[in-house]
């Protein structure tokens, strides 16, 4: 029995037996091999057996499921009594029953948090992508069993970088902001241990407020959110560092942690899992050093972020004291870890190695001068998908604000085995933990942090995002590439944002917005040639050129159509 999707749930059957002495087999599974559901899938993929006894008669049964010792151990989310163990499966397998059976009589019973398939879709002219936004849109909903954000089945525990992809991706498929919101609340008093994750939290209140507009939890949180920021590890440079003795017990109590804590770049590293030599780790070679560039790259974002906070919560000093931080930083990050003659970023101080990681970030979070933008930009070209699922949001951030939309295409495009569409082919419904079970051999095959495009398409792709808090004004900035059509409808806390383009490259561009009451949005065009046409409703409008975009300030609320003409 094929359920066409993967889900966590659990089976309820309706069985007969003549005798009652009858022995029933079931299997459930995520994977089929050889037409069969794969008894022995490896990593973390899942399957399970279970053995019925009917009684005589007809008879409904439950199959309990047995629970994982890893996956409800004391750090795990654990599933409440009354819904009862789950499991992920696609595939049921039912042997030695001899009695005719119909649909109605075998029900997998599914769990997930309240979700409403309705308030958002996309699509688009070009196939590949259409399914890798469903994919995506997908694991947002079935991995939400816990009510709250997990890294997968395996462990069933929160982690800050699978939560700030899960919170961006579940904000831009559905109008729910609660899960998000406790969920990052849950990890500042459960962090976990990589340098990055701690610093990862002030990003998800940033994004909380940015998509909601209430500001409670940012001032509940203030003091925990002002020690995230790790500033008590900074030197005299604004570098901070784990590795020079600053990392005191009084600065762990700070941040609500129990261990050490490790910087991480990215996951899985060489020499992790049997990862050597030909499928050598995600970080793409990178080299530790005592001042790494990935950590003082996020370190960068949560300075400049807590800088905002601090204004929008009328808190002057502390404004200052962070954008100054923030000024030195940059400053210092651009003299000591930008090598002049490559034009790139190099992974620390004491290193010549550049990875993709060390450029990617930096571009991302807003630390690479316009003038290297360019250089940075290509050796990023020149790395492809050298990151894990997780690191290719933060390329593909970067890339599209680089304004670069064309490679940012090509990557969400792509058939290649470091590819979404690989996901796909390899057979899950659920976006995966890793590209391919050869890149993390322990995977499971139901991670949300693998869902990276389910936000993606909509604030980058489609260029949907919040300008100020709340969606009180928002921008609408499409980078089609080479996409001849899309339309996308994209929930906010307002209303419903909807937006369609008729794209033909270099010669004309077709752009129908609804903007929700009580708002106003900068519309964003191609610019062609200072001979273009620009047109609001049939009629020429003023606008302003930003690069490679035409610009259209202010555009209040209703349905609007907009044309480009070279």
């Amino acid at each position: 029995i094929d359920f066409k999707k993967a889900s966590f749930g659990r089976l309820r059957l309706n069985l007969f037996s003549e005798t009652g002495t009858d022995s029933v087999y079931i299997h459930l599974g995520e994977a089929m091999k050889n037409g069969r559901i794969d008894r022995s899938p490896g990593g973390t993929i899942r399957y399970s057996h279970y053995m019925v006894q009917p009684k005589q008669g007809w008879n409904t049964y439950v199959i309990a499921i047995r629970p994982d010792k890893r996956n409800t151990g004391p750090q795990a989310v654990l599933i409440p009594e009354y819904i009862g163990e789950v499991t992920p499966f696609r595939y049921c397998e039912i042997e030695n029953y001899h009695h005719p059976l119909q649909e109605k009589e075998v029900v997998r019973e599914t769990a997930f948090y309240p979700f409403n398939e309705h308030d958002s879709y996309f699509h688009s002219s070009d196939t590949v992508l259409n399914q890798v936004w469903e994919i995506s849109k997908y694991s947002i909903k079935a991995t939400s069993f816990p009510g709250v954000y997990i890294d997968g089945d395996r462990e069933r525990i929160p982690y800050e970088a699978d939560a700030l992809i899960n919170q961006l991706s579940h904000y831009c498929v559905a109008r729910e902001y609660g899960m998000a919101r406790y969920s990052h609340e849950y990890l500042i008093h459960h962090p976990t241990w990589p340098t990055e994750w701690i610093l990862q939290s002030v990003l998800m209140a940033w994004n909380d407020y940015r998509y909601t507009g209430n500001k409670q939890s940012l001032e509940y949180f203030y003091e925990d959110l002002k020690a995230k920021t790790l500033s008590r590890l900074a030197d005299e440079e604004g570098f901070i560092s784990t590795r020079t003795g600053k990392v005191t017990p009084p600065v762990l109590e700070s941040i609500h942690f129990k261990g050490e804590l490790r910087d991480i770049v990215d996951w899985p590293h060489t020499g992790i899992l049997g990862l050597e030599k030909e499928e050598g780790g995600e970080t793409d070679g990178f080299v530790f050093t005592e001042v790494n560039t990935v950590v003082n790259a996020y370190h960068y974002r949560a300075l400049t972020l807590m800088a905002r906070v601090a204004e929008v919560l009328g808190k002057a000093s502390d404004q200052k004291f962070y954008q100054e931080r923030a000024t030195l930083l940059k400053r210092s990050f651009n003299a000591r870890l930008f090598d002049q003659k490559r034009g790139v970023y190099v992974d620390g101080i004491g290193t010549d190695h550049a990875s993709l990681h060390a450029n990617m970030f930096p571009l991302a979070f807003g630390l690479v001068p316009e003038k290297h933008v360019s250089s940075v930009l290509e050796f990023i070209r020149s790395r492809g998908m050298a990151c894990s699922v997780y690191g290719a949001q933060f390329l593909l951030d970067a890339v599209y604000d680089a304004q670069d939309a064309d490679y940012g295409l090509q990557l969400l495009t792509s058939t290649g085995e470091r590819s979404w569409y690989n996901m796909i082919r390899v057979g899950s419904t659920i976006t995966l933990e890793a590209w391919d079970n050869k890149y993390k051999p322990n995977q499971d095959w139901n991670h949300a942090g693998g869902a990276a495009p389910a936000n993606l398409i909509p604030r980058k792709l489609m260029g949907i995002e919040p300008l100020e808090p709340g969606f009180k004004k928002i921008r609408i900035k499409p980078q089609p590439a080479w996409l001849k059509h899309a339309n996308i409808k994209h929930p906010t806390i307002r209303g419903n944002i909807t937006a369609s383009f008729i794209n033909r490259p270099n010669e004309s561009f077709r752009l129908e917005v609804s903007i929700p009451a009580n708002t106003t949005a900068d519309v964003y065009l191609p610019f062609y040639s200072e001979e273009q046409k620009v047109l609001l409703e049939n009629k020429p409008v003023t606008y302003h050129r930003e690069g490679g975009f035409s610009v259209i300030k202010g555009v209040k609320a209703g349905k609007w159509s907009f044309h480009v003409y070279r």
